[in-house]
């Protein structure tokens, strides 16, 4: 049975202007990712050569502080 290789797609301009745009929204990894049609690793590390800050992932919950 012969293996099958995959292709890395390049980039568009379109697919950058994409990700920036998701980004300065805050949307999360993931539903970039899909909509991009790509994996988390691939968005994430275009992002980082890009200088895209990604991350509107969980947002963080304040609890009561305990009393000493």
């Amino acid at each position: 049975m012969a293996t099958k290789t995959v292709k890395p797609r390049a980039w568009t301009k379109e697919d950058v202007r994409t990700l920036k745009e998701l980004a300065r929204a805050k949307e999360k990894t993931t539903v970039i990712a899909r909509k991009l049609k790509r994996s988390v690793g691939a968005t994430h590390q275009k992002a980082m050569r890009l200088g895209v800050t990604l991350g509107g992932g969980r947002a963080k919950k304040r609890g009561k502080q305990a009393s000493r």
